[in-house]
């Protein structure tokens, strides 16, 4: 296992590349959408960052209920964020932002961090500072030929997450232009105003899922 990954996340992503992001008002809400997530299948999620003791806590709640789900910490941006993490007991964490401090700050904590990067300075000067991998945000404003255009002039690309406004049915376009995983956020879960109601699951998760299974697993087509 890398000392830059210490969680060993890149190892997971190998053989589900697939995050989802979320943003939960409240614990109730976690647990509805982390089930339905569990239920398809997917192993890594990551929650949206706080450094209030609330989300310390209910993220702590999250990982007992939840011993089965990588779950990681999102869209951190200070320090103070990432100790917040390491508090609630999250194994790695992802950046919208390449900030040295806190590449720096996570060798310490032994915890895996994942930075983000938009231009080739960013993805030259996080593999220059260790980064385990990169986050491509936002991804949707750059579209997958962007990465692949960078597959030349800039080889040995690192390892890829693109985020950012993605949709389910628009990963496969990113894998086929090189990226190694995809995270999804806003687009998961059915967008609904009345009170009380339970967030749905999309269908195109599921069915992603179900076709990177059947990438790596050709055999299973004859079935």
């Amino acid at each position: 296992m890398s000392t830059s990954d210490p969680s060993g996340l890149l190892e997971g992503l190998h053989r589900q590349p697939v995050l989802a992001v979320l943003r939960p008002e409240n614990l109730s809400q976690a647990c509805l959408q982390l089930e339905q997530l569990s239920a398809v299948g997917l192993q890594h999620i990551e929650l949206a960052a706080s450094t209030s003791r609330h989300w310390v806590e209910m993220a702590q709640s999250l990982r007992r209920s939840f011993p089965a789900l990588a779950l990681g910490a999102a869209s951190v941006r200070t320090t103070d964020a990432l100790e917040a993490s390491v508090a609630a007991g999250l194994t790695y964490v992802v950046s919208p932002i390449l900030e040295p401090l806190l590449l720096e700050r996570a060798r310490v904590l032994e915890v895996t961090l994942v930075p983000g990067v938009f231009t080739p300075s960013e993805i030259a000067r996080a593999v220059h500072l260790g980064a385990p991998a990169v986050k491509l945000f936002p991804a949707a404003a750059l579209g997958p030929r962007y990465w692949n255009s960078l597959a030349a002039p800039m080889a040995p690309l690192p390892f890829c997450i693109a985020a950012g406004g993605l949709q389910a049915s628009e990963a496969q376009a990113w894998f086929e232009a090189g990226v190694n995983a995809v995270a999804l956020g806003g687009s998961l879960f059915d967008n609904t105003t009345e009170p009380g109601a339970v967030p749905r699951l999309r269908p195109g998760l599921p069915s992603l899922l179900r076709w990177l299974e059947s990438r790596d697993n050709p055999g299973l087509l004859s079935d």
